[in-house]
């Protein structure tokens, strides 16, 4: 049983956060639907005189009266139908978009552990398809509530009326469904569950192939890739097939007990009209009432799958809305830095990756205004330092001081306020030019100016269509690597933060382009603290201090000249990059 329907806590959620500010809107729906249902009611009682009294001798002056009063049924129900549907619809896309909304920004809380076991074709199906399952049950709920339900009580109320034996014969099926229907609730919700879970493995495989398509191309996987999403839609099929089946049987075994009913109501009502114990006029409207039931419990069964396909989705829903980050921060920071470019402190901080450990005990200084480099060979700790600082991982144990301010202490917003970064992935939106550099922010036209002019993102303006106003493509696919990498450092050079945090800044330029961008970066890192995590020494032989780290640990500390002169793994290095 899923928690959904085992908890009934989870609804009242769903209505208290979502449902519960748009009830005069529902309440509205409600009347209309129930004045929409009613009408069938209204149209078999009808019936009785239209045959009893109008389609006699003698019926001609009756025959207005009661014209009229089917007209006006008609009328209303077209009036409510199209009034009720609207504004039903209109809800129902506020609730989900609000849904939408708040498991976005939930989703962009948490941190790196959850990213890392939730890709993000599963995270993009938990946003979309689950939203809508919901979205689907809760409408069906007002329309089933309103239209239907009251539309069946008054269709019996008139079955009743005419003749309670009628109805009981015509009830004599209805205690047959009560197995069934708890059995088929249990196996539509256990398939609606194994079919979203698969949903989310289909986003998977499109996010994965759409964005390592040219890994896809070049190495020539596109049956490979297609031959395994085939599999992958084979089993949705499967599922969704098993889903629909269970749904459809409610309704189909529905049919089976009208039926029944109906051979019932025959076999009393046919001696009873033809002795005259009752009009034809009698029939008519007690079949009339009976044969428009039939949609509206139709309707009712389908929904009883329905719920349980968004019983399915709701559980999963809260249960994302529930996650919490693995390292939890204060949301107002403790202590922060004061203004001016900080000193950054490693002092004994210890990192694992599961079981692998990768930082030992690192300790080392960047001190406030200068620039620090990071080197070492791959799987040194490097680029976990950069995490660590960013707040996209935390430490094990040990103490990261920011300005004398402790990270742990700071919230995520004020730690990250503080950097300016240009990673080695310089990931760009599918925005304009000047969006990506903006980010979202207020820039200064003339700091924007002067960020183009130091990253030479103006060398290749004037091949843009719109200049700065031209849209990057996807990714940024419209630009090429050192385009992009133009315009990460450009991003970074009109943020004021105090401190520059470049991972590979060059790695995606031409030998001149990187010295020109050097320069630039070099006048950039005036009145910050800059430290840069590099594998190619070249481009660090200016720093003020360099960091040599070997496993996890710091091996040697010293100017360029220095490292080279004690003729350690600094040296080493060197010698391997440019023993030409």
């Amino acid at each position: 049983m899923s928690a959904a329907s085992a908890n009934p806590s989870l609804f009242r959620r769903f209505w208290a956060n979502y449902i519960h500010r748009h009830s005069w809107g529902i309440l509205l729906c409600l009347l209309l639907m129930i004045v929409e249902g009613s009408a069938l009611g209204g149209l078999s009682y009808l019936l009785k005189p239209l045959f009893d009294v109008v389609f006699t001798p003698g019926g001609e002056t009756a025959l207005y009266g009661v014209g009229f009063a089917i007209f006006g049924l008609f009328a209303a129900r077209a009036f409510t139908v199209v009034v009720s549907r609207t504004l039903i619809w209109s809800i129902s896309q506020k609730v989900s978009a609000a849904m939408q909304s708040d498991l976005l920004r939930h989703i962009l809380t948490l941190d790196a552990p959850f990213f890392q076991t939730n890709p993000p074709g599963v995270l993009i199906e938990r946003v979309q398809g689950d939203t809508a399952a919901v979205q689907g049950i809760w409408s069906a709920l007002v329309t089933g509530i309103g239209r239907d339900l009251l539309g069946l009580v008054a269709l019996m109320a008139v079955a009743v009326s005419i003749d309670l034996r009628w109805t009981l014969a015509a009830l004599i099926g209805a205690p047959l469904l009560i197995l069934p229907a708890a059995l088929l609730q249990r196996y539509v919700r256990r398939k609606s569950r194994e079919l979203r879970e698969q949903a989310g493995q289909r986003a998977t495989r499109l996010d994965e192939i759409f964005h390592g398509i040219n890994a896809v191309k070049l190495n020539r996987m596109e049956d490979y890739q297609t031959t395994r999403f085939r599999n992958v839609l084979k089993t949705i099929r499967r599922a969704e097939v098993r889903s629909v089946f269970g749904r459809s049987l409610m309704p189909g075994m529905i049919d089976l007990v009208t039926g029944l009913g109906f051979f019932a109501v025959l076999l009393m009502a046919g001696d009873e009209i033809s002795s005259g114990q009752r009009t034809t006029g009698d029939f008519m409207s007690f079949f009339t009432a009976m044969s428009l039931t039939f949609q509206p419990l139709r309707r009712l069964g389908e929904m009883s799958g329905t719920w349980q396909v968004a019983s399915a989705s709701l559980e999963r829903i809260y249960a994302l809305l529930d996650s919490r980050p693995a390292y939890p921060r204060p949301q107002i920071s403790g202590t922060v830095p004061a203004a001016g470019p900080p000193e950054i402190r490693f002092d004994n901080v210890t990192f694992a990756h599961g079981d692998q450990a990768v930082l030992h005990g690192l300790s080392f200084v960047a001190e406030a205004g200068k620039t620090t480099a990071l080197v070492g060979a791959s799987g040194a700790g490097k680029s976990t330092v950069f995490h660590l600082l960013t707040g996209l991982l935390e430490p094990a144990s040990g103490a990261i001081l920011i300005g004398g301010a402790t990270t742990t202490q700071m919230s995520l917003a004020d730690q990250r306020a503080l950097f300016a970064t240009v990673t080695q992935d310089s990931a760009l939106f599918d925005e304009t030019l000047a969006e990506n550099i903006a980010l979202g922010r207020a820039v200064d036209p003339d700091a924007l100016e002067r960020a183009l002019q130091a990253a030479h993102v103006v060398d290749f303006l004037p091949a843009l269509s719109r200049g700065v106003q031209t849209p990057v493509g996807p990714r940024g696919s419209a630009l090429s690597g050192g385009q992009r990498q133009r315009v990460a450092i450009a991003r970074a050079l009109v943020q004021d933060a105090p401190v520059l945090l470049l991972d590979e800044a060059t790695s995606a330029l031409d030998a001149q382009s990187e010295s020109v961008v050097a320069g630039a970066l070099a006048l950039g890192s005036l009145g910050r603290t800059t430290l840069v995590i590099a594998h190619r020494l070249a481009t660090v032989r200016d720093a003020d201090k360099i960091v040599v780290m070997d496993h996890g640990r710091v091996a040697e500390t010293g100017t360029h000249d220095q490292l080279l002169a004690q003729g350690g793994l600094y040296a080493g290095l060197y010698r391997l990059q440019f023993k030409d």
